[in-house]
């Protein structure tokens, strides 16, 4: 089992073009995460235009999502490179620069959001979707901000098969061998035996079932309670704001000396915290009630959004965080595309939004609780492993110190002499015979 924490293979810099790299990432992060979000201002309208149901309504934002996710179309060309690319840059400032970098999403979102009701006025849901693809073709310039860091790869040579019976048999298992090597080189499908990368996919798997729903029927809700549509688009804004200042704030209380060792209870009590909020959000009676869930919901999403990565690269390290991001991605495209969906249905099926926001905040608690036993074995079991190694290391050093330490270089010269002095007694006694 590795340590908590690993260092990556090269010293990143910890500043320098990472800062730009990070506001790269700030632009890319910020269009990938609310995009699918500041267009649920449209479902409303959407809704009624196409005399669909509240579930299906949600698939829009869940498949966008789900693949965003899952990987390979779109947003996430945006989301798992500008993720990767924070974690070569920066190691002893990764929470901060991680915080910075996701306090995209609510920039874009409090910006987004007013300004497609805006659009869906002046130019109608068709017109406001070609504008908007304009303004994600600005992910283009910030991907190109982002350049590798580190030493420049050697190529390998080539080397011939040596000729002979079995040559094709050979040369069927380096084709076989390579193949699963390229699978292993960007899913490092080991990881399913990490012991704290199952924790937390695991409870994750669990939260992001009850996660989105709750934000992706806010203005809907909004407008169900007869509130008129810029106010309850202005509740993303408000949620949004307050989730800007949230992420790089949590990220510096997350790399504080008393939280980053254990910073998996930092986000076991974020995702706590969430599901508290959202189970509070049917004592809204009105606008003033539902601005207050919107400020607490988005001080709960910032916390949780400014670690969701860094606690998985504490576990880990750097070195399999582009490999595990990839996996964990993939899995989670499951509840993140059935999530909405079926808080629609359950609006559908009461009439009541309250019993949706109910069920997700009762989802997102048992996950955070998972999460804080599954989390406290490990660490416990951590602890274990390190003071038994400690102890072997101890006892070698006890029985022969010289098998612990490595040889100096005197002790290897003398070693050599011998070695030499062998093979020349040797040569001269064969030569005698």
């Amino acid at each position: 089992m590795p340590p908590a924490t690993t260092a990556p293979q090269y010293a990143p810099p910890d500043g320098g073009w990472g800062w730009v790299v990070v506001f790269g990432a700030f632009i890319s992060i910020g269009f990938s995460y609310a995009f699918p979000k500041a267009i649920t201002v449209f479902f409303k309208e959407i809704q009624e235009i196409f005399h669909t149901s509240y579930s299906e309504i949600a698939w829009i934002s869940s498949i966008m999502l789900a693949v965003m996710y899952a990987g390979g179309l779109g947003l996430a060309f945006n989301l798992q490179p500008a993720l990767t690319m924070i974690g070569k840059y920066f190691y002893k400032k990764r929470p901060i620069a991680n915080g910075l970098a996701m306090a995209g999403s609510p920039v874009f979102l409090s910006t987004l959001a007013p300004l497609n009701q805006f659009l869906f006025n002046a130019f109608g849901w068709k017109g406001s979707f070609l504008i908007l693809g304009g303004l994600l073709l600005n992910c283009c310039v910030a991907g190109s901000l982002m350049r590798p860091v580190g030493p420049t790869p050697v190529p390998p040579v080539k080397k011939d098969v040596e000729k002979g019976a079995g040559d094709s048999a050979l040369h069927m298992n380096n084709k076989k061998k390579s193949f699963w090597q390229t699978v292993n080189k960007y899913l490092d499908l080991s990881l399913f035996k990490h012991r704290g990368f199952l924790v937390y996919l695991s409870g994750n798997v669990i939260m992001f079932v009850g996660f989105f729903a709750p934000i992706v029927f806010l203005a809907p809700y909004a407008k169900h309670k007869g509130i008129d549509e810029y106010s309850a688009a202005f509740l993303l804004s408000i949620l949004a704001f307050v989730d800007m200042f949230a992420r790089p704030s949590m990220g510096l209380v997350a790399n504080s000396k008393y939280i980053r060792p254990k910073i998996q209870y930092f986000f076991s009590f974020a995702v706590l915290y969430n599901g508290i909020c959202h189970i509070m959000c049917p004592l809204a009676e009105d606008y003033t009630g539902l601005v207050v869930y919107a400020v607490l919901f988005g001080f709960a999403f910032g916390m949780v959004s400014s670690i969701l990565f860094e606690s998985l690269m504490d576990l880990v390290g750097a070195a399999r965080f582009s490999s595990a991001v990839g996996l964990v991605t993939i899995v989670e495209c499951c509840p993140v595309l059935l999530g909405p969906p079926l808080g629609g249905w359950l609006v559908d099926i009461t009439g009541e939004y309250k019993y949706m926001y109910i069920v997700c905040g009762s989802i997102v608690i048992v996950a955070s609780i998972w999460l804080f036993i599954g989390n406290a074995i490990n660490y416990r079991l951590l602890a274990k492993e390190k003071k038994l190694e400690e102890e072997k290391q101890k006892a070698l050093k006890n029985a022969d110190p010289k098998e612990a330490e490595p040889l100096t270089n005197n002790e290897n010269e003398e070693a050599a002499n011998r070695a030499d002095k062998v093979l020349s007694d040797s040569s001269e006694r064969e030569t005698n015979i």
